[in-house]
């Protein structure tokens, strides 16, 4: 089986015992069999050969039979603080940001933002990044934190912080590529403010323009992700 499933918790001991939806998947979708292996992860790195033991409809089990720890994370860590797009967008954006690295996602809450970072949104984009992960073969969980401001995000920009704005200079990867950490601030359909883009260059952060065209929020976000996550 090339599937991989998420393992909610850590295996205690040898066993594993997968969630009611992976067991499903498992049985009624794969026509999982005992002695099958598959792969499993647990989303903090660690990535499992696992023996099924037993196979119920809403119940499998099975034993560890190698335990790594396998990396596949981009070497410098990514943030986007992003203003959600309407509807589908939203899941698409999860999806690609994980495929390319990005370490942690804000929604972000701006003045002229549409989507709300509202409870059932952030979990319906925390369980897309856990399938994301499993098609992308990605053992770290990107982070889908609860919604902030601006001004939250700002109180805790690492050093290299850049917002994105038509009005800004061309992004200098050579800056980018100096360091570990970055934070990229994406705003709404309509963009940020005046002043919150003021608001942001005045807390350090670069203000920087993608080109000419005006992106959608995903699309400037990935790209931003692309030229971060990417470089060397």
């Amino acid at each position: 089986m090339s599937e991989r499933f998420f393992l909610e918790q850590p295996p205690i001991g040898d066993e594993v015992t997968f969630a009611e939806a992976e067991s499903q998947h498992l049985a009624k979708v794969m026509r999982a069999q005992i002695g099958d292996v598959v792969v499993g992860f647990d989303g903090s790195g660690s990535e499992y050969q696992i023996e099924l033991t037993s196979v119920g409809k809403k119940k499998v089990i099975g034993s560890v039979r190698q335990k790594e720890e396998v990396s596949r994370e981009a070497a410098r860590k990514l943030t986007l603080a992003v203003a959600l797009p309407k509807g589908d967008r939203q899941r698409w954006l999860v999806e690609k940001g994980v495929e390319l690295g990005v370490n942690r996602m804000i929604p972000l809450i701006t003045e002229r933002g549409v989507a709300q970072p509202v409870e059932k949104a952030i979990e319906r984009l925390r369980r897309a990044v856990i399938e994301a992960s499993k098609q992308c073969e990605r053992n770290h969980l990107m982070t889908v934190e609860e919604g902030q401001t601006l001004d939250d995000v700002l109180a805790a920009k690492p050093t290299c912080a850049l917002v994105l704005h038509p009005s800004g200079e061309p992004v200098n990867l050579e800056v980018v590529q100096k360091v570990d950490e970055v934070l990229a601030l994406i705003g709404p359909e309509g963009g940020f403010s005046d002043a919150e883009v003021a608001k942001a260059a005045e807390a350090g952060c670069h203000v920087v323009s993608l080109g000419k065209r005006i992106l959608r929020v995903e699309t400037a976000a990935l790209a931003i992700a692309s030229l971060t996550t990417l470089s060397e």
